[in-house]
């Protein structure tokens, strides 16, 4: 069984307390560690190399949006769930682009959370298709999009024809195995697809894939 190395990031000390006792009783999930500020996040990183940081947006000094671009710049950067009572807000949208892995509400149950945490381990974002949509459709400000958009489609002719089909299946929230049924491939076949992309275009993750795929227009047909 493999062991996900965890380290919670909330300056509040009940919050903290609670996901310890619940996320420590998984007996594949470890807390190497905690912080009360974003400003704590890069040392306890390179002393306890976590593979998934949970980390809370409001913060007193350094909040989690900057703790997570810091984070997630660095090379072999731990997974970023980040933590917010919002279901759909700029700040996460924020985080997402700077490649969080996803998000958790703050009163999600247990044993989603649990969930959330082994998903995101395993390369998954935790974002359902209907939550991608919603933060996609909030990412799209009239005032930052047109922008956006001409540099997006720039990038998007790196990719092969099929990478780009990919991208959109990704863009449009589906697993791994929808995508494979729908572009009749293998899911071995997807994953390599989605690898090339994400290293083509210098991407994180999934969620990076679909935002990207939104602002370059891929999803409006």
């Amino acid at each position: 069984m493999n062991v996900i190395r965890l380290l919670l990031v909330d300056d509040d000390p009940l919050v903290r307390a609670g996901l310890s006792f619940m996320l420590g009783g998984s007996e594949d999930i470890e807390i190497v560690g905690e912080a009360a500020d974003g400003s704590e996040v890069a040392a306890l990183v390179d002393r306890t190399r976590p593979d998934v940081v949970l980390m809370d947006i409001r913060m007193p000094e350094v909040d989690g949006l900057a703790a997570t671009e810091e984070l997630r710049a660095r090379k072999d950067a731990p997974e970023v769930v980040v933590l917010t009572t919002f279901h759909a807000d700029d700040q996460v949208l924020r985080a997402l682009r700077a490649g969080a892995a996803g998000f958790v509400l703050k009163d999600t149950p247990p044993a989603e959370i649990i969930a959330a945490v082994r998903r995101v381990a395993a390369g998954e974002p935790v974002l359902s298709p209907a939550v991608t949509r919603q933060l996609i459709t909030q990412a799209a400000s009239p005032d930052a999009y047109g922008g956006r958009r001409q540099t997006a489609r720039e990038r998007i002719t790196a990719l092969a024809e099929r990478e780009r089909d990919v991208a959109v299946a990704v863009g449009r929230g589906k697993s791994n195995a929808e995508i494979a049924q729908e572009l009749f491939m293998s899911v071995a076949t997807v994953k390599a697809h989605v690898s090339r992309i994400l290293t083509k275009l210098d991407l994180n993750n999934r969620v990076q894939i679909a935002l990207l795929a939104h602002d370059a227009g891929l999803l409006e047909d």
